[in-house]
């Protein structure tokens, strides 16, 4: 019996001192990009001397996606020397390969996200897309900031649009300032998601902040321009009300332990997709009623379906050239968002330039007020042509 036992002790001890001993490997890049029938390699060293040897054996998420080469390796006690692995491009697509040791016990900082891509060009096109509708979408505020100032008005810009414009780019700023710069959420986002990317990238930060600040200038501007008797209608006070209601209690049950504040974030970020789709259907009834977009910046959508149109290539291109299909078609929120604004663009583009383009020059109702002066000869009131974009 007491054989026995000093035997476990021993095997455990053993299990135990390896386990501590693999956790001091590591690679030196956890993400790589392999073309087809190409090689990449990465390293996996020891971040400090190690006491005992470490069997390695490297595990693919998918083994028909790429070659290793060792797949196994032992590690030597005491070693300072590096251990190159040769990775194979097979087939496009993505692949997790992770590492354990002798006693099947995860290796927590080996481990990689290998991306196997049909070609360099693709990528680098992918790349400029996304700067292009980056920069497209960025830009898309001004012309209607600019088409305000010039006429000193904003009929014609619907207030519901803008106000549930900033609402939306307030929570997206709040989602992405939070996954940015908040260490517990990012803590939370690892947890759920292990060996997983940060969503958001530094341009997504600037982004939302620059769309928000863009926002507010056109909102002073319908507070001291002029506007015709415009105002928020009940309707969109009575949905920013239930928008309201989610964001609070989600607030309160975040704030009370119950959910987590990453939780928040993605309610914020679902009330933001709810805005999306329904922001551009105020503009599109407004012009309708006064048959005419007078007032309204078609720069602002040319701009739009730019950003739009590239975004969805750029995940057309990915999908091809990664054969990832699935986060097009499998969950196509972002996919379906960007075509619904588009189409939504098309139809502003129609409004502009077929339906109401005999009113481009005149809207319905006056742009322009003209007042007497007493004792004067009275001005003949003329029509002004609004800004084109």
């Amino acid at each position: 019996m007491n054989t026995f036992l000093l035997a476990l002790l021993f095997w455990a001890t053993v299990a135990l001192g390896n386990g501590q001993t693999s956790r001091g490997l590591t690679v030196d890049s956890h993400d790589i990009t392999v073309l087809l029938n190409t090689n990449e390699s990465f390293i996996v060293f020891a971040k400090e001397d190690l006491t005992e040897p470490v069997s390695v054996r490297l595990l693919k998420e998918h083994d028909d996606h790429l070659s290793l080469d060792p797949e196994s390796f032992t590690y030597p006690a005491g070693a300072t020397g590096n251990q190159t692995v040769v990775i194979t491009g097979l087939r496009a697509g993505y692949v997790a390969v992770t590492a354990v040791d002798g006693s099947n016990e995860l290796i927590e900082d080996v481990y990689l996200r290998v991306t196997v891509a049909v070609s360099k060009g693709l990528i680098y096109t992918s790349i400029v897309f996304g700067w292009v509708y980056f920069v497209a979408w960025s830009v898309s505020f001004y012309p209607q900031i600019w088409i305000n100032f010039r006429r000193k008005s904003v009929e014609g810009l619907n207030f519901d649009f803008v106000i549930l414009n900033i609402v939306g780019f307030t929570l997206y700023s709040m989602f992405n300032c939070g996954l940015y710069f908040f260490d517990t959420m990012q803590d939370e986002y690892e947890s759920r998601h292990p060996r997983g990317l940060n969503p958001v990238m530094l341009n997504d930060v600037v982004f939302s902040l620059h769309a928000m600040f863009a926002t507010i200038i056109t909102i002073v501007q319908c507070c001291i321009y002029e506007r015709a008797g415009q105002r928020v209608s009940w309707t969109a006070y009575s949905l920013l009300s239930v928008f309201g209601v989610v964001v609070v209690v989600s607030a309160s049950l975040a704030a009370a332990s119950v959910i987590h504040w990453l939780d928040f974030l993605y309610y914020c970020s679902y009330v933001k997709l709810a805005i999306t789709i329904i922001k551009y259907v105020p503009q599109a009834l407004m012009n309708y009623r006064r048959k005419s977009t007078a007032g309204w910046s078609i720069g602002n959508i040319l701009l739009d379906f730019t950003g739009g149109t590239l975004s969805m290539l750029q995940m057309i291109l990915n999908g091809f050239n990664y054969d990832d299909w699935a986060s097009i078609f499998g969950d196509p929120t972002k996919f379906g968002l960007g075509l619904f604004s588009v189409l939504f663009d098309v139809f502003f583009m129609l409004q502009h330039y077929v339906f109401y383009r005999h009113s481009r020059e005149s809207s319905n109702s006056d742009l322009t007020t003209v007042t007497e002066a007493p004792n004067q000869t009275p001005i003949e009131p003329r029509h002004e042509t609004s800004e084109k974009y």
